[in-house]
């Protein structure tokens, strides 16, 4: 039983899958909806400090370097981009439009993306959290719908 919580903890901390799999997950193997939500949500929070504090810098690190340094100003250009994009569109809203964003239960749409996003743009660290942790609870609030859901309308075919 405890190989099956600690599954949805590491797999709710892995980049794109994040709870958005960690959840159908959980509740394929027969755990409580409340637990998986509750054992995904602190799973997937747990990288955003060091997601928010480190990822620009090893960016930044890695946009001189031979081998990676296309890919790291890629990442970093695209960023600031698509940053300057966000921020003119949302303005002062930029924290909901965060939340927006990482509460879209889509690959890539996580707090992997959404931390890193809020880091390019110079968010402070506190807003950063506060919409990257609102985004997680709507996305596992979805997730954990469409799981039950799913496995109801699972088991009405099989049975």
């Amino acid at each position: 039983m405890l190989t099956k919580y600690l599954s949805v903890f590491f797999i709710s901390m892995v980049p794109i899958i994040e709870l958005r799999g960690a959840i159908p997950i959980g509740v394929g193997l027969g755990l409580p909806l409340w637990q998986v939500y509750i054992i995904a949500i602190i799973g997937n929070m747990i990288p955003v400090p060091f997601i928010f504090f480190f990822a620009r810098k090893v960016l930044e690190w890695g946009a001189d370097k031979p081998v990676i340094g296309k890919f790291f100003t890629f990442c970093l250009e695209k960023g600031h981009k698509g940053g300057e994009k966000l921020k003119a569109k949302a303005g002062r809203g930029l924290p909901w439009a965060l939340l927006l964003f990482v509460g879209i239960p889509l690959p890539g749409t996580g707090a992997w993306t959404g931390t890193l996003a809020a880091s390019l743009l110079d968010m402070d660290f506190k807003s950063s959290v506060r919409a990257c942790m609102g985004g997680v609870l709507l996305a596992g609030c979805i997730m954990g719908v469409l799981s039950v859901l799913g496995v109801s309308a699972f088991g009405a075919v099989v049975a």
